[in-house]
Formats: structure tokens, C-alpha cells, sequence
């Protein structure tokens, strides 16, 4: 199997190298209204911004920002088909504009942003992140009443485009061996994720990490096997380091990425030369998690009634048996194009992953 991933440097605001309903399913995580590190890019969009945070106009700041965020959801509803989802990413922020503190929320601005243009929103998560920080409360410390709660969360937004879901053919094998586990299901659509600690983040310096406000690898790759199947094409609309086409990899799905600084698409040639060992990783850990659930569901005394077709483990449901799982067997660059090149991960799982799946 191969899948193709095209990145190109533009405006997202723009359809211009993107055709209509080319795109499956958009997953991405903007920069953040009212969070400082990107107030120079949004001033760059709209130079308006930058006289209202000088004034203390915290609220028309706010959302001048979201206002040019508007303009690439509206490209989002062009270039997703009938039925495909958008998957966006965002914290809120907490400033002081003026001499006040206040809590802006992103997430609720965006909510409505898609709900006026006719996105159906489907139930969100929270995922909680994790901080390092020894000294995490805000405002008066230990004492009554002016300490703020910290801000520990992120959301992930999910909107769906029309009112009616995908069409698949009867029996589409695509779709079907792009199936999950039945404790994954459990897991991953569960409305707060408490278990993504960033592990698999592939930035190399706190620089770029500051650059590109990369969230971690583990998010894209979990909402692209739960909301698109193989043969799909993903999109990243603010593709930064290319978090989400490194996840659209992994997952054996094709990508598009569009983003407004080339100087990004350097640091993406080094992540992507550690792309197979990452794959190899995400397969081995969803593999052995779920043959520790067979092991520990049949020492209760569970039984297991299916087998599956690809795997010498038993699933819980008939629709997980053709699940398949691929790796990375190679990567071809051209310009800004890469080709992908999976092969199917078997019975011999653990010989074929080497030493990552001794987990």
C-alpha cells in the first residue's frame, strides 16, 4: 500500500491548490487567539489587532483573531466532502490586557464559528496535559479569594460537514480493516482523555517546540484511526513541523498540509527520517495493549467469542476481525511530496518490529 502526502506553502484562507471535497477528514490545531507567542502572526493577518491589544481592547482583540480564523473554516467547508469531519484542537488562554485577567475561550468561539456555517458539532473531548510545573496555582496563592484554577486541558472539537454521515459501499474493505479494537473504542471516544502524555513528540529543541506549539504526535494519530479508513486523505490546514502528516503516516492514510512559513518544511525532513521507528512504536504498543486485554479478560474468566483474521489473538466483536495494521517499509521525497510506502504487519508482529515491541 501506498499513500502520497503533499505539502504546500500558502495562505489557508485561500482554496488555491486544494480542490473541492478532496479531503476526508481535517484534523489540525490552530494558533491560539490571545495566547502571546502568536500574536505577530495575527497581527500580520490583520493589522488592526495590533492597535486593539496596545488600547487595552482585549475583547475586539479577541475577536479579530477568531475572525481570521474564520476565513480557513470556511475553506474547510469547500474542500471536505459530504459527510467528512473536522477535528480541531484548542486550549483557551488566560491574559492580562490592561491591568485585568481574564480567561478567553477559544474553544466556545469556535464552537459557534462552524455551528453558523452549517458544521454539525458532534460530542468533543477534553484531553489533560501534562505540566511539570511545581508551581501550577495562578493569582494569590494560598490565599481567598483572587487565585485562579490553572488551565491544564485542551480541547479537541469535532464537527461533522452537513448533517448526514459518510457513504461506504456494503462490505468496503477499507473500511473494515481500518477497524479499531473494542477497548479502544472504549477508550479513544470517551469524552476526557487523561492517558496522552506526549511521548511520541518528535521536536528537537525547545525552540521549534515554541515555534510551532507542535501537539503531541498521539492526538493526530488517534483521531485519524477513528475518524477516517484507509485511502482516506487528511488535512492540516496550519501544518506547523507537520505533527499531523507524520500521524496520517503512521496510520497509513494520505495528507495534505498547507502552511504560511516554508522554513517549517526543514525541521519536517528530520522528523520524517525517524518516521518508521515511530510506526513500528504506535503498531507494537496498540498490538501488545491488546493482547494484555485478551490475557487479562480470559484469566477473569471472560470469554472471547471471535478470531481475528490477520493476528493469532482473539477481538471481542465480529467487525474487528479483518482489522490490519501497517508499517513504514519506505519513504521517496520529491521537492515537497513524499511517497509512502506500508506493508502489512502480521502473525510475525513482534519479529517484524524488532525491539520496539518489547514493551
Amino acid at each position: 500500500m501506498e499513500t502520497d502526502h503533499r505539502v504546500h506553502i500558502g495562505d489557508s484562507r485561500s482554496l488555491e491548490r486544494l480542490d473541492s471535497n478532496s479531503v476526508d477528514l481535517v484534523v489540525t490545531s490552530p494558533p491560539y487567539p490571545m495566547i502571546e507567542m502568536w500574536d505577530d502572526l495575527f497581527i500580520s493577518l490583520d493589522s488592526d489587532i495590533e492597535g486593539h491589544l496596545a488600547a487595552g481592547r482585549d475583547r475586539a482583540a479577541f475577536e479579530a483573531m477568531h475572525t481570521a480564523l474564520d476565513s480557513v473554516w470556511e475553506v474547510l467547508g469547500e474542500v471536505l466532502v459530504d459527510g467528512g469531519i473536522a477535528c480541531i484542537n484548542v486550549g483557551d488562554a488566560t491574559r492580562s490586557v490592561d491591568g485585568s485577567f481574564r480567561r478567553y475561550q477559544n474553544h466556545g468561539r469556535i464552537v459557534s464559528a462552524f455551528d453558523e456555517l452549517g458544521f454539525e458539532p458532534l460530542p468533543s473531548i477534553l484531553w489533560r496535559k501534562p505540566t511539570n510545573s511545581a508551581a501550577k496555582f495562578m493569582g494569590s496563592g494560598m490565599l481567598p479569594p483572587n487565585a485562579y484554577a490553572t488551565l491544564e486541558h485542551e480541547h479537541v472539537l469535532v464537527f461533522r460537514n452537513g448533517p448526514n454521515s459518510r457513504y461506504f459501499e456494503p462490505k468496503a474493505d477499507r473500511r473494515y480493516t481500518a477497524a479499531y479494537f473494542w477497548e479502544e473504542r472504549n477508550q479513544w471516544f470517551s469524552d476526557l482523555w487523561t492517558d496522552i502524555t506526549g511521548r511520541h513528540q518528535q521536536l528537537t529543541g525547545t525552540e521549534d517546540r515554541e515555534r510551532s506549539a507542535a501537539y503531541p504526535v498521539a492526538i493526530p494519530y488517534r483521531l485519524i484511526n477513528m475518524y477516517s479508513v484507509y485511502g482516506d486523505t487528511v488535512f492540516d490546514p496550519f501544518w506547523g513541523t507537520g505533527t499531523t502528516t507524520l500521524a496520517a503516516m503512521a496510520a497509513g492514510r494520505n495528507s495534505v498540509g498547507k502552511e504560511l512559513d516554508p522554513g517549517f518544511e526543514t525541521e519536517f525532513r528530520k522528523r520524517v527520517d525517524a518516521i518508521g521507528d515511530l510506526t513500528d512504536r504506535l503498531v507494537a504498543e496498540r498490538l501488545t495493549a491488546h493482547e494484555t486485554f485478551v490475557a487479562e479478560r480470559q484469566a477473569e474468566g471472560k470469554s472471547i467469542e471471535y478470531e481475528a483474521d490477520n493476528y493469532d489473538f482473539a477481538v471481542m466483536t465480529k467487525q474487528e476481525r479483518p482489522i490490519q495494521l501497517f508499517r513504514v517499509a519506505g519513504v521517496d521525497r520529491d521537492a515537497m511530496c513524499y511517497t509512502v510506502d506500508h506493508e502489512p504487519v502480521g502473525v510475525d508482529w513482534r519479529e517484524a518490529l524488532g525491539a520496539v515491541s518489547e514493551l
